[in-house]
């Protein structure tokens, strides 16, 4: 196995999955339109990518290790009286819609979805667009302490889009974000918060089908190189966003967003597929 192609996949992941750029389109673009991993096939393929999540939601979790520590010491002793604990039922609650679509639909909309390369460039497009309306005509107001559970059912809702390959699961939720005028940063943190569930409930599944353990036992450098670069590269990305945020808007996002949507298009064209 090609471990250079297996490091560039991690890089894409680590940058891909917390930037508002969609991870799985990028995996889906590299890897079969640019041929970087295309040996990745079958259920393999699909593995690999989840092990490529877990690097990422291990930097979740080391990142914003003493927030979650205290939102969980808050949320269990004093409920939703403080920031902190109201921001850990919030991202319960914003979980469950994308948890439910999940269980249910993610296998179906992976079916007819994965191949279907003009849509996921069409939705790698439409949600730059999106983003960018939404950052463009929405003054910063909200923090996490004017912040309401309507809101994060409303930001919850929004993630289940992110079950489409190109509309980003962290580029739905901050565009949903700051249509209820969150600030950006806040709208990023809460991005990141809302990740750690829905990757970890992603990745215990696939424990429990056998799938991850197949991957770990057939290709072990593999899965560590992958796991690793992901993970380092998403600790540097988080740290990257926050800090680009304050004195930048997110308008980058869509210009790239339409950029390699476009130069996917014509590689595409090219290859006649």
């Amino acid at each position: 196995m090609n471990l250079i192609q297996v490091f560039i996949l991690g890089v894409i992941q680590g940058v891909a999955e917390f930037l508002p750029i969609s991870s799985s389109a990028h995996l889906i673009i590299f890897r079969d339109i640019f041929g970087i991993g295309s040996f990745l096939t079958g259920k393999y393929e699909m593995s690999f990518d989840i092990a490529l999540h877990f690097g990422t939601l291990l930097a979740i979790l080391v990142f914003f290790f003493k927030d979650f520590i205290r939102m969980l010491k808050d949320g269990f002793t004093k409920g939703t009286k403080t920031t902190d604990g109201k921001l850990l039922w919030y991202i319960v609650a914003a979980t469950i819609p994308a948890a439910i679509v999940g269980v249910l639909f993610e296998d179906k909309i992976d079916s007819l979805v994965r191949s279907n390369y003009v849509l996921i460039c069409a939705a790698l497009s439409i949600m730059g667009i999106i983003i960018y309306l939404a950052d463009k005509y929405n003054p910063e107001v909200k923090t996490f302490k004017e912040m309401r559970l309507r809101d994060a059912i409303i930001i919850g809702c929004s993630q289940v889009c992110a079950l489409i390959p190109g509309f980003s699961r962290s580029g739905t939720t901050i565009a949903a974000s700051r249509f209820l005028k969150m600030k950006r940063s806040e709208a990023a943190k809460f991005s990141f918060y809302m990740s750690a569930p829905v990757v970890a409930g992603a990745v215990f599944i696939k424990i429990l089908k056998g799938d991850m353990i197949s991957l770990i036992t057939y290709n072990p450098a593999a899965f560590a190189v992958g796991v690793a670069v992901s993970f380092i590269s998403g600790l540097l990305c988080i740290k990257f966003l926050l800090r680009y945020i304050k004195n930048h808007d997110y308008n980058i996002f869509m210009w790239y967003r339409l950029g390699i949507s476009l130069l996917a298009l014509i590689v595409l064209l090219f290859k006649g597929v």
